[in-house]
């Protein structure tokens, strides 16, 4: 049996970096301090500031981020596999940011990249108008890391309405999927719990969601209720609530196998014609 202890940080992210990269720290040193071997922290992770201007200043390049400096030495330090949800990283060529996961190794290394699709332009009810694209450039491309622990499918949280990107990583072999996020609480209230259990269930992956909740002091209010689902669809933990700490599930990797040999949807696609 291939087991993976796996661990979802929640948290509140605030307007300024410094005290996001203290509270990340504090609750991936609880985690790994009950044995997580993978801990993943939410979207955001080093800055939730939506207001017109006021996070470019405090936005660096990938090479100058300290949230990303310190959470890799810190993921060396505790000898751990770590997610950073993401971090709004300055590009050179787009006036515009990436909204970034890192996959960093027990070693303090880069593992992975990958880039947010698909960028946030709705009006959710909640007297806010978001249009995360005038701020951020979409990224282009799938995700799959391959790494001793497990193959990781990287998203973020908007990501989650897409299941064709879920599908593709399934498809392409993705024992668990990370979804880190800043739900509002409007959409997390309606629809945060069914779709975090679809994706499991129609790609057979463990699903892992860390989240941002509670109020922040940008005005936005984010969910909460980080989760660990199975790729049956059970929700193995939960965060009962909108504040910050952490989650953990051991992971039975054999658990994928079993789930797409009872419901072999992956390989079961046809045409259809219109």
């Amino acid at each position: 049996m291939t087991t993976l202890r796996a661990a979802c940080i929640q948290m509140r992210s605030t307007t300024e970096v410094a005290p996001n990269i203290d509270a990340a720290s504090e609750l991936i040193r609880a985690a790994a301090g009950q044995g997580a071997e993978f801990i993943a922290t939410p979207e955001m992770t080093n800055l939730l500031d939506i207001r017109p201007g006021q996070a470019r200043p405090k936005i660096t390049s990938e090479a100058d981020d300290a949230c990303l400096q310190a959470l890799s030495d810190l993921a060396r330090s505790l000898q751990v596999t770590l997610l950073i949800g993401s971090i709004a990283v300055a590009l050179p060529d787009d006036d515009r940011f990436a909204n970034r996961s890192f996959l960093i190794g027990p070693d303090g290394a880069v593992l992975a990249r990958y880039d947010k699709i698909h960028m946030f332009d709705v009006e959710v009810g909640d007297g806010q108008s978001y249009r995360e694209s005038k701020a951020y450039r979409p990224g282009r491309e799938l995700v799959l890391a391959t790494t001793p622990l497990a193959r990781i499918g990287l998203t973020i949280c908007y990501d989650v309405r897409f299941p064709h990107l879920y599908r593709a990583l399934g498809q392409a072999g993705a024992d668990l999927i990370t979804v880190p996020a800043a739900f509002t609480r409007v959409t997390g209230e309606a629809h945060w719990h069914v779709l975090i259990r679809a994706r499991a269930i129609e790609t057979g992956c463990f699903l892992l969601a860390p989240a941002q909740g509670g109020q922040h002091d940008d005005g936005r209010e984010t969910y909460g209720h980080a989760l660990i689902v199975s790729p049956w669809g059970e929700i193995l933990a939960e965060a009962n609530d909108d504040e910050p700490g952490f989650i953990i599930a051991d992971l039975d990797l054999e658990e994928v196998a079993k789930a797409r040999a009872r419901i072999p949807a992956l390989g079961n696609d046809q045409e259809i014609a219109f």
